[in-house]
């Protein structure tokens, strides 16, 4: 059976590009389009599509306001088309905690040349295998999206935390560890344990997964935690924005020299890649990508780092994502003793980065997103 497509835009050049890219693989069937939010809305009540490419911003009725209306009358998966602007980063980001699956950015001369490259390949490429790897899935329901910041400590009071709680980081992996007795509520077999940094790879589905675990984290998280999203340049410094305004732990874009605290959480900048500096793991190197690397940031590369400067004492979390990307950093890390935990199937928007590292044994626990939430949330209680 042909993956069924509706296409919306208010672009009649994205309408029939985006149909005529669709069309042209086997696999896929555009049953529609549809030339605002309000048409989209109504056609998707009579059609039922499998998938639902949505542009944000359009007359009558906008992206945002269509797919709150899709996913509480007749839920489907779609794919957000966006600028690459910082308003349409946020607006974005709105639509995937509303439950959108994913997004693509908008170029006019990409998609135009219909050989532009994204960090996966041309747009034809990358938006047949985002429709392709959504067709079957159950889509997710949304988070609450509105925004409301949460009080952080004084910074006094913050000080006084970071003061009591950091540690002295190794600039040599670690040969030992010890296992706390402590397990997460619900789960007696996932032992948190005793470590010195928290690293996680995310692709498809990670800013509504991450923003769901991170908003639980308590401002007094005993270990800093890096992340590694893939995501657009024009996005990062907004996603850490909101992730900041929603949690108790300070999170921030990265930047080069970032000394690493607990309750602090790291962000890869797009379009860069983040490690740890080889001299002193306690501190961050953001440097420009090498043109031959896939993806800008990289899980691996981020992973490797962690595993060299922390050695066992360092945790991995590898969550919902295409590809592969975190497989070969998770390799390095089980080397050196370090523990890996991997998203389940169920929970996953897509379950691909995970499905590698547990295909190839790595993986010491798997678990759903609200088991990781609670992990997360009782870390340092």
């Amino acid at each position: 059976m042909a993956v069924r497509v509706l296409v919306v835009d208010d672009s009649v050049f994205f309408r029939n590009r985006i149909k005529q890219i669709l069309t042209s693989h086997p696999s896929i069937e555009v049953v529609d389009t549809a030339k605002n939010g309000a048409e989209a809305v109504a056609k998707v009540k009579l059609l039922h599509p499998d998938v639902v490419t949505m542009d944000v911003e359009m007359p009558e009725m906008d992206g945002i306001t269509a797919l709150k209306k899709i996913m509480a009358e007749c839920p489907c998966q779609v794919v957000m088309l966006s600028s690459l602007t910082r308003r349409s980063a946020a607006v974005t980001l709105e639509a995937l905690s509303l439950g959108a699956a994913d997004y693509m950015e908008k170029d006019a001369r990409e998609w135009l040349a219909g050989s532009g490259q994204s960090d996966t390949g041309g747009v034809e490429k990358v938006l047949a295998e985002k429709v392709l790897a959504l067709a079957g899935r159950k889509p997710r329901p949304g988070l609450n999206s509105r925004i409301e910041p949460v009080a952080k400590p004084s910074p006094a009071l913050r000080e006084s935390v970071v003061s009591a709680t950091v540690q002295t980081r190794p600039s040599a992996p670690l040969t030992e560890a010890k296992t706390d007795s402590r397990s997460v509520k619900g789960n007696s077999k996932v032992r948190i344990p005793d470590c010195g940094i928290v690293s996680i790879g995310s692709s498809t589905g990670g800013p509504a997964a991450l923003q769901f675990i991170l908003t639980e984290i308590p401002a007094d998280f005993p270990v800093p935690v890096l992340i590694t999203q893939h995501m657009p340049k024009a996005f990062t410094s907004v996603f850490a924005k909101r992730l900041d305004d929603l949690c108790a732990v300070t999170v921030k874009e990265a930047e080069h020299g970032d000394k690493l605290l607990p309750g602090h959480v790291y962000l890869a900048p797009g379009g860069q890649q983040m490690i740890l500096d080889p001299s002193n793991a306690g501190k961050l190197i953001i440097r420009e990508s090498d043109q031959r690397m896939t993806y800008k940031p990289s899980v691996d590369l981020t992973f490797a780092s962690v595993a060299k400067g922390y050695g066992r004492r360092a945790v991995a979390l590898v969550l919902t994502g295409m590809g592969a990307d975190g497989c070969d950093g998770a390799k390095l890390l089980k080397t050196v003793g370090a523990t890996v935990w991997a998203q389940d199937k169920d929970s996953c928007t897509i379950f691909g980065m995970p499905k590698a590292v547990i295909d190839a044994q790595l993986a010491d626990a798997v678990l759903n997103l609200e088991s990781i939430r609670q992990l997360f949330k009782h870390w340092g209680h």
